[in-house]
């Protein structure tokens, strides 16, 4: 039972993370983080109709133990999930719940004529194309269009090629001009699937949010890998060449991007011959994560598993380090790009209701509704100390930011330091500058930096696909600097271009007999990293 609880316990966290980050960093669970993050991304999903079907049913006021966050994952694991809930039958949280199985589904299915779904399929599919708020596609916020997230497949060119996919695969797809197309798609039985290739990004395309590629044969045998379109832009910019030599992955699992990067370099020589990807992984948990996906890919004769190694102890003044000549920093960060964060995984919890008492009720019922409003003003608090004091959360996120600013920046930093290093990608999903244009300013403003010439590589420098993409940094976070922001590249989640939350920057190392000045930002005095 112990699932429920340490479930609800991520649910109800104040941390501004995703729930996967939540799930896989909390320590001493007893549930394995993915049961954990599987039941509270489902019950997440599943949220605003659940929410309805508890507080019509009044569970919360009959089951006064039951939390909102509890009374979700139970009610959604009754409802919705093949073998019911997971504890013993004779638990208290179990029956609790399971005597008022009936009056809970007959809520359930209210709710699902009520959106004139004649099935539960039908409703399940109705919940996963995101059709609950204004239309199938797009949610209004702020007066403003939030469009749903497409998914991004990435055509994994060690074991295939798109012409292949799209010949086989996909063949009953149509191919769509814009992304527009797929955003805007809505499943009918006349409706036929469509795709769209990407401009940016070679072998990456979308479909639309509700195609389930999982129960295909070439997802599970390593053809067809699901990656962001934004977590494709660290490999691709950083662009390795056979005489860029080895390549590190600074911080690798769960491998989509190592995964990538052994994708861009099999067409460049044999893989006998190819130069070496080094995938540093300090956590072993993740690290065998790693090594499964970099085995599905393919990619066991390109890539090198460090699993265990903190890539911040590596001395790069040794063998193979010091051969290496091009780094992808993907450090942790707070998440807060991710596209689970706000839209799939937005959580809405049910509350406790009183019954409706009509005018001419006798003195006897009103006395009893005073008796029910005590509850009502005991929710109210429970609430405000669920979501906190506004001013505590600020608070917590400016000295989080300001923790993970300083290791990314160290990160960075000891990236610089690699002898023959001459690239450098740096990127995270967060939304903030402190993670990101200020990081890339603080590392181009320490004395490793200078010395080596480090420079960010400007728009016009990037690979054609990049140097197209027209998000770019916040001139604001870069002081001003026009070239410096141009640099950097951004993505916005719930936009029409289909991406989440995204940041990354480049760095280029330009070395001649009588030294380079160096052309990052304006010197302001030695930095704190150094």
């Amino acid at each position: 039972m112990s699932l429920y609880y340490e479930a609800a316990t991520i649910m109800s966290s104040s941390d501004q993370s995703s729930l996967k980050s939540r799930a896989y960093n909390t320590k001493d669970l007893k549930s394995t983080p993915a049961q954990i993050f599987a039941l509270v991304s489902e019950a997440s999903k599943w949220s605003i109709v659940l929410k309805e079907v508890i507080e019509r049913s009044q569970l919360l006021n009959y089951e006064r133990k039951l939390t909102p966050p509890l009374g979700l994952l139970l009610a959604h694991d009754l409802l919705l999930a093949k073998r019911g809930i997971a504890a013993p039958v004779s638990h208290s949280l179990r029956t609790a719940v399971e005597k008022h199985k009936a009056r809970l589904q007959a809520e359930f299915t209210k709710a699902r004529l009520r959106r004139k779904c004649s099935s539960v399929d039908l409703l399940r599919r109705h919940i996963e194309e995101g059709i609950e708020e204004e239309s199938a596609q797009e949610t209004i916020m702020n007066g403003s269009k939030q469009w749903a997230h497409p998914r991004w497949v990435r055509i994994n060119a060690i074991k295939t090629s798109l012409k292949e996919q799209l010949a086989t695969t996909f063949t009953e797809y149509n191919v769509a001009d814009t992304l527009l197309e797929v955003l805007e798609w809505k499943a009918s039985k006349h409706a036929p699937l469509v795709l769209h290739i990407d401009k940016h990004i070679p072998d990456l395309i979308a479909l639309p949010s509700s195609v389930d590629l999982s129960v295909l044969l070439p997802y599970k045998q390593g053809f067809l890998i699901l990656q962001d379109k934004a977590s494709c832009f660290p490999a691709y910019l950083l662009d390795p060449q056979p005489e860029d030599r080895d390549v590190v992955d600074a911080c690798a699992a769960p491998g989509n991007k190592t995964t990538h990067l052994a994708a861009l370099r099999s067409f460049q020589n044999s893989q006998d011959e190819c130069p070496r990807i080094w995938a540093c992984e300090r956590d072993k948990t993740r690290a065998t994560v790693l090594r499964k996906m970099v085995a599905l890919a393919g990619a066991e004769n390109l890539v090198s598993i460090e699993a265990g190694q903190d890539f911040l102890r590596l001395d790069p003044t040794k063998e193979p380090w010091c051969y290496v000549g091009a780094l992808l920093l993907d450090p942790s960060c707070s998440g807060s790009g991710m596209a689970d964060r706000d839209t799939a995984h937005k959580i809405f919890l049910p509350e406790k209701t009183a019954p409706s008492l009509s005018s001419n009720s006798s003195r006897k019922r009103k006395r009893k509704a005073t008796i029910i409003a005590e509850p009502q003003q005991l929710e109210v608090a429970e609430q405000v100390a669920f979501y906190g004091n506004d001013n505590n959360e600020t608070e917590a996120l400016t000295t989080r930011l300001q923790s993970l600013a300083a290791f990314q920046t160290k990160l960075l930093c000891h990236a610089f330091s690699f002898p023959d290093a001459r690239k450098v990608t740096y990127s995270t999903c967060s939304i903030y500058s402190e993670e990101n244009e200020k990081v890339v300013i603080a590392a181009l403003a320490s004395r490793i930096a200078r010395e080596k010439f480090w420079r960010i590589l400007v728009r016009d420098e990037q690979i054609a696909g990049m140097k197209e993409w027209e998000v770019r940094g916040d001139i604001d976070a870069c002081a001003g600097n026009k070239a410096l922001a141009d640099g950097c590249i951004r993505c916005n989640k719930g936009t029409m271009e289909g991406t989440q939350g995204f940041f990354v920057a480049a760095f280029v190392r330009t070395l001649n007999d009588e030294g380079e000045e160096w052309n990052g930002v304006e010197e302001k005095g030695d930095s704190q990293y150094q």
